[in-house]
């Protein structure tokens, strides 16, 4: 996350790359499915399907930024970028279904090892392993400033390491026909998928919860707005991130008795110290003088918005 600068890799040309990376991956995914077939490896086939896993989650990508771009409409009034995180949340989502399914496959084989071939194995793992990397180099650039790419850039992360530790299991195969080794090294891809992936969706959860910037610490936000001068308290704030850069902050400011005729300035002192010092672009604020405020306010929650002015 960052409410920070981002260096933004030009849009078209990002698209090509994504592209690019979409089509390696599918043509990668066909030769491992046939290869694993061939060779007997489930490994291979768990690899194959990780990768299949990483061109569905750049197509996904690829539709999102082009969703995202569009100007905000009558329909949707903050825009379409958040639609990145949704596309996160079925990438992350996806790789989890697929981690626990390969952990069932690789039970089965621990019950009932299989005949591998060793040779097909490396071979296809070592091309898979070339495509995984320039697949990664395509998309690295752009991960670090959207939470949707980063999502297909992990995938294609964890697709690499695969692809290492099946070579590695061919090598064993090859040389002691260790064949264990095959649902062994399934585990760990399913391992380190799993791992991953829960610790990546967290994140995206909490956008689409509208949860605080967790970078951001709430209360201070809070005690900023009431250390200003004319400002007698802030309660019913709603505080959430609108998309992965973007926080927002609803709030209604009570204004110190005597203070109304400077009202407006102090929302606009207001909304540039938030600006300033949290990166809050995105402010409303509802103002109230401090002889009618609300009755019992919680700092929290609560109804009202717009900017209004009320005395």
């Amino acid at each position: 996350m960052g409410h920070g600068h981002h260096h933004h890799v030009d849009p078209e040309a990002g698209d090509r790359r994504v592209f690019a990376a979409i089509a390696v991956n599918m043509g990668l995914t066909v030769a491992q499915v046939v290869g694993g077939i061939m060779s007997g490896s489930l490994a291979l086939i768990a690899d194959a399907l990780h990768n299949f896993s990483d061109a569905i989650s750049l197509i996904i990508a690829f539709g999102a930024r082009k969703i995202a771009r569009r100007p905000r409409d009558a329909e949707m009034t903050f825009g379409y970028g958040r639609v990145e995180v949704v596309a996160a949340l079925i990438n992350y989502t996806t790789l989890i279904v697929i981690g626990l399914y390969l952990l069932y496959e690789a039970a089965m084989r621990f019950a009932d090892p299989q005949d591998v071939e060793g040779w097909i194995i490396v071979v296809i793992a070592g091309i898979a392993l070339v495509v995984d990397v320039v697949t990664a180099m395509l998309t690295y650039a752009m991960s670090k400033s959207s939470v949707n790419i980063r999502a297909a850039f992990l995938h294609n992360v964890a697709d690499a390491l695969g692809s290492v530790a099946v070579i590695f299991a061919g090598t064993l195969i090859l040389l002691y026909d260790w064949r264990l080794i095959d649902p062994i090294v399934t585990v760990l891809i399913a391992g380190y998928i799993l791992w991953q992936s829960f610790r990546e969706i967290g994140p995206v959860i909490r956008i689409l919860m509208l949860g605080s910037p967790p970078e951001i610490a709430t209360e201070a936000v809070l005690d900023m707005v009431r250390a200003i001068d004319g400002v007698n308290g802030i309660h019913h704030a709603h505080f959430w991130q609108m998309d992965e850069h973007r926080a927002a902050l609803d709030a209604h400011i009570v204004i110190a008795e005597g203070r109304w005729s400077d009202a407006d300035a102090v929302k606009d002192q207001i909304k540039s110290a938030l600006s300033d010092q949290f990166d809050i672009e995105h402010t409303t604020l509802e103002l109230e003088c401090a002889r009618h405020a609300c009755d019992d306010p919680s700092d929290f929650g609560g109804r009202g918005h717009g900017d209004e002015q009320r005395g």
